[in-house]
């Protein structure tokens, strides 16, 4: 990895565009290096990972109501939207569609560095595109390995949240250098592609604080349509702000640090294989991945406390991510809402432990309707429930040794009559080093799980079969690869 030092320059020195940032991620991800065996077979799972969420939410309201928009707008040879199994749509639009059935439950991957990401949420632009435009199953691959790589190096180097950015300001220039990288396309396009997708999709975080709206399902789906629309205005030859990243008005100086701020991006060599993807994560369960091990945790400690009416107090030791973000130092009081909204609940991390302590387990709807949230005797539990930062966890949390990095909690549970139980864990069970680590068989479970009742037998397997192929699937194997699903419709009408 070569690290890349960024910073601000004033607009009279005309800082050369191949030292700009944004030619260096188009340049890391156009480089042709092999994609290593590992990786494809990672693409491939996050593919059914996607699909597999997606398929789960497609009656959901913000789903319907995206796959409604999409639906008129017709194009040949157009791409596929999971839910309308009858024609083809313009690209951008797929996109939209997929991208927020994607999103919806928070239940695919993640990615956690100074910034964090779901870097899954690539896959809707890239394969919409590569339906349209009669990509095979390699490029797909060569692609979606290069939209990880770049939103996972960003997300290394530079932090949005600290400065109440959301985190899809990486997601829109990874998947515009993906597209580039998809279509073979020359670095100045892409350069100027990923310009406009930054400048376009540079958001605040109130999309995560408060009472957390359907807008978060939303917003990686609008950064994958806002990069499609820039590359296509790119290779058009149109231009974008300049320098996005480094100009006296760009993102850091107006937005991120400041004028003083200095960064540091790690992007492969030339001719280094391109594996962030590997360094990424999927979830077992549909909630925030800073409570994947609060449930695994809960799963481990709700026999031991037995009778939660003893619960004196709950108190989550942890990283100061998890505490500021999920936790009680969000300051947010919708976090102990029991009215609040699903999109809130998950990311409560009192929220969570109560449930998954009293429940010995997690689902992605019966964890969250308004009568297992509203329940007594949850909501005097979750009411007990704190976290507080602990600064070992936060060291851990920012550890660039993988086997010492750590993303989970200690809980201390002390009871009415003086008793404390209390354990600890250090990620969640299904991470690469928890004690249940996600393969091909754990995500075709999910896969099945989650499908079940929405896509057919047959459609389950021919879908998980071409997957299995994808490397070697042709342009048009790809453009059939989404499941068909028959039955999910869409509602209302707005303007079009």
């Amino acid at each position: 990895m070569i690290i890349h030092t960024v910073c601000v320059h004033a607009s009279e020195e005309r800082l050369p565009a191949p030292e700009q940032l944004a030619w260096k991620l188009a340049e890391a991800a156009l480089d042709p290096a092999p994609v290593e065996p590992a990786v494809a077979e990672m693409v491939g799972n996050r593919l059914i990972d996607d699909v597999a969420v997606a398929a789960a939410a497609l009656d959901r309201r913000p789903v319907v109501a995206a796959r409604t928009q999409a639906r008129p707008h017709g194009a040949a040879p157009g791409a596929a939207v999971l839910g309308l199994p009858a024609g083809r749509v313009s690209p951008e639009w797929a996109a939209w569609a997929n991208g927020t059935a994607v999103r919806e439950l928070d239940f695919h991957d993640t990615f956690l560095g100074v910034e964090y990401a779901h870097p899954g949420d690539n896959i809707p632009a890239l394969l919409a595109v590569a339906q349209h435009r009669r990509r095979s199953g390699a490029d797909v691959v060569r692609a979606v390995a290069a939209a990880y790589e770049i939103q996972i190096d960003l997300a290394r180097g530079i932090s949005l949240h600290e400065h109440g950015i959301d985190h899809v300001a990486h997601l829109g220039p990874a998947a515009a250098a993906g597209l580039g990288a998809l279509l073979d396309l020359p670095v100045e396009v892409v350069y100027q592609a990923v310009q406009q997708a930054l400048h376009v999709t540079t958001a605040t975080r109130q999309s995560r604080r408060g009472e957390i709206s359907s807008w978060k399902a939303f917003a990686p789906a609008f950064a994958g349509k806002m990069a499609v629309e820039a590359v296509d205005r790119a290779m058009l030859g149109e231009t974008s702000p300049s320098p996005i990243y480094e100009g006296d008005g760009g993102v850091i100086a107006t937005l991120l640090g400041g004028r003083q701020a200095v960064y540091e991006v790690p992007l492969p060599a030339r001719g280094e294989a391109k594996r962030a993807i590997l360094d990424s994560w999927t979830k077992e369960y549909s909630a925030e991945y800073q409570a994947q091990a609060l449930i695994d945790l809960a799963r481990r400690l709700g026999p031991r406390i037995g009778d939660f009416e003893r619960v004196r107090e709950i108190v989550i030791h942890t990283s100061h991510h998890t505490h500021q973000v999920i936790g009680t130092g969000s300051g947010d009081p919708q976090k102990f809402d029991p009215g609040a909204s699903r999109e809130t609940l998950d990311h409560s991390a009192m929220y969570v432990l109560a449930v998954a302590l009293q429940d010995g387990r997690w689902h992605h709807e019966r964890s969250y309707t308004p009568e297992r949230a509203g329940r007594p005797d949850t909501v005097a539990l979750w009411r007990r429930i704190r976290t507080v930062e602990d600064p070992e966890w936060t060291r851990r949390y920012q550890a660039t040794d993988p086997r010492d990095r750590a993303f989970g909690a200690r809980v201390v549970v002390d009871l009415a009559d003086g008793t404390r139980i209390e354990d600890e864990l250090n990620v969640a069970d299904a991470h690469p080093l928890g004690s249940r680590p996600f393969g091909r068989d754990q995500y075709v479970d999910k896969f099945r799980t989650l499908a079940e009742g929405v896509v057919e037998e047959e459609e389950q397997e021919r879908f998980l079969d071409a997957v299995g192929r994808l490397s070697e699937l042709s342009a048009g194997e790809v453009a059939g690869l989404l499941p068909e699903v028959t039955g999910a419709g869409s509602d209302g009408r707005g303007i079009f």
